[in-house]
């Protein structure tokens, strides 16, 4: 089921109300409506969601959306029904909802080289769009699944069938007000650059700046959220979600192509028997382009992180523009993982100083004040960024030629790409994603890369690369054995992931972790029983990500530091302090 829109009007009220701490502020209408109905805009303190809708509706007020990634609320009521409001702590503004201009009056994309629309330029993407003034190719039909922190329908990502919710895996789905939606604000990020579309983009004219468009405008997003609102998630999440992707990629009208994982773990074992690179390599070789940042700890041991370290997969470094468009003077910026001359990046894309879109109120929009743009955008850098930049270029091609298969798009993205003078050669890969020279190609098929085929019988537990989750009655995840504190077999497990069999309806390594079917918010839930873990509170954090305006911004696999603790969302959150 696709996610349902969000008005352009409480879209842009959102952005704008969460932009900075509001006061409350008096309701006012004209006298002759005063006992009319409107839409309103209900802005909480975080962790307030829930008691106050609960209030509204005993009051009689009609609550129509529920937005908890934004800690608000869309209510139809009189003006004097709200009123009350004003003088409660937990409400930190009321605004009408109403159509409003989308776009920041202070943010220039064109000025911008580090904007969507330069970006889209000097891939190529936006070349592809339109022909003859007919649309072209501009990801129709092609589905990328994103592995995350979710993503919350703001505008860009808001329109019908846009983003579709497979399962939220993450410690959030067991509240109904974080399933899915993006506390933390890399997903939303990620699948901005991906496939983000303004209301009122023209593909047609792909020289136009004002409206946010990202590299695959009219591909879909299957988002499947495995980390919650402070990051956090075990490689057991990670690899259930893709075993999700593989064994659902064609089923609910899905037509995943391409998975984006801009994630990963220093696994302490080789890809051959990684059970996170077997899950990937399982994706890569039943027909899903597999697309994973390399990792952000610049020249650190040089090792790829997994799994993008799977030689399978297209391993994506970071690419800095130095501030213009031409790629003459492009380097690779320190964060970039290298590789170690064995394994490198494949490839790079843009990855420094990106804009895309923001999520007002998420973790790392109020860490990271001084990265926003405006009232609707965030810039960050990182590897993350840069994969999901491929990923959307990917989508092209594969609406292009719907027959081309991962080996075909790995052949053509790196033997296309343009190499970059003075940047560093064994960082770059084969150079910069460039889609032109592979959109013009007329070759269709390619011979198969013939590395060793993973065996995926290794460690779990060395899979988590020595980083591991914790709760707040000192209970350490470890082990082999997933969330559920269920024994993980991985010989048993590679067996069914080989035979798209590691799911049993809602159940995965005998434990139910969703539910069966979809519903009107995306893949139904399942309360988590028979496990210590769930609905507790957990420090520590896991996946990698990247940096924001210049800044690591979160801990252990997302390469940073320590967060105090706060509530998020009803939920309170233990403060993250390891490394």
């Amino acid at each position: 089921m696709t996610a349902l829109p969000v008005r352009r009007g409480m879209a842009a009220m959102a952005a704008a109300a969460l932009a900075t701490t509001l006061l409350s502020v008096p309701l006012t209408a004209p006298a002759s409506a005063s006992a009319s109905t409107g839409t309103w805009l209900v802005s909480v303190e975080p962790g307030a969601l829930g008691g106050v809708v609960a209030d509204l509706r005993e009051a009689g007020v009609t609550v129509t959306r529920e937005l908890a990634g934004v800690g608000m609320a869309v209510v139809e009521a009189p003006a004097a029904a709200l009123r009350s409001l004003t003088t409660d702590p937990r409400v930190t503004g009321v605004t009408p909802d109403s159509d409003v201009q989308m776009h920041s009056s202070t943010y220039d994309a064109r000025g911008d080289v580090n904007s969507a629309y330069n970006v889209g330029q000097v891939v190529g993407a936006r070349g592809l769009w339109s022909r003859s003034n007919k649309l072209q190719w501009t990801g129709a039909g092609v589905d990328v699944a994103l592995l995350d922190t979710g993503v919350t329908p703001v505008t860009g990502l808001d329109a019908p069938g846009k983003v579709v919710h497979g399962p939220d895996l993450s410690f959030d789905s067991q509240s109904a007000s974080t399933r899915h939606l993006d506390g933390f604000g890399h997903g939303t990020h990620m699948a901005g650059l991906i496939a983000g579309k303004d209301a009122d983009a023209n593909l047609l004219d792909p020289g136009s700046s004002g409206p946010f468009i990202g590299m695959a405008p009219d591909a879909r997003v299957v988002s499947v959220k495995v980390a919650d609102a402070w990051g956090n998630a075990d490689v057991s999440q990670i690899v259930a979600g893709i075993d999700w992707v593989v064994q659902n990629r064609k089923s609910h009208g899905l037509n995943v192509r391409v998975l984006n994982l801009s994630l990963g773990t220093p696994s302490a074992q080789s890809s051959l028997l990684d059970p996170l690179s077997f899950a990937v390599e399982q994706a890569w070789h039943k027909g899903i382009v597999v697309v994973a940042s390399v990792g952000n700890d610049g020249t650190g041991t040089g090792q790829l992180l997994n799994p993008a370290r799977n030689p399978y997969v297209i391993a994506v470094g970071a690419n800095d523009s130095k501030g213009s468009t031409s790629t003459d003077d492009d380097v690779i910026p320190d964060f970039s993982t290298r590789g170690d001359g064995t394994r490198n990046p494949d490839l790079v894309a843009p990855g420094q100083s990106l804009q895309s879109l923001r999520v007002p109120g998420s973790y790392i929009d109020e860490q990271n004040p001084t990265a926003r743009l405006g009232e609707r955008f965030l810039r960050g850098s990182g590897t993350s960024q840069a994969a999901a930049v491929v990923s959307g270029g990917i989508a092209l091609l594969l609406q292009q030629r719907p027959s081309l298969t991962p080996e075909d798009v790995k052949y053509l993205v790196t033997s296309g790409a343009r190499a970059l003078p003075s940047a560093d050669k064994q960082a770059q890969g084969k150079g910069m994603l460039d889609l032109r020279k592979p959109a013009a190609t007329t070759k269709l098929s390619y011979a198969e890369q013939g590395f060793d085929k993973a065996k995926g019988t290794g460690s779990l537990d060395a899979a988590r690369g020595g980083f591991r989750i914790e709760n707040e009655l000192g209970i350490v995840l470890d082990g082999e054995r997933d969330i559920m504190m269920q024994a993980f077999d991985a010989t048993a497990q590679a067996a069914k992931s080989s035979m798209d069999a590691t799911w049993d309806g809602g159940s995965w390594n005998k434990s139910p972790w969703i539910g069966t079917g979809w519903s009107e918010q995306g893949w139904t839930g399942v309360a988590w029983t028979g496990t210590d873990l769930a609905g507790r509170t957990w420090a520590g954090r896991t996946w990698a990500g990247g940096t924001w305006n210049g800044r690591t911004w979160a801990d252990g696999y997302w390469n940073g530091r320590t967060w105090a603790g706060r509530t998020w969302a009803g939920r309170t959150w233990a403060s993250a302090g390891w490394r």
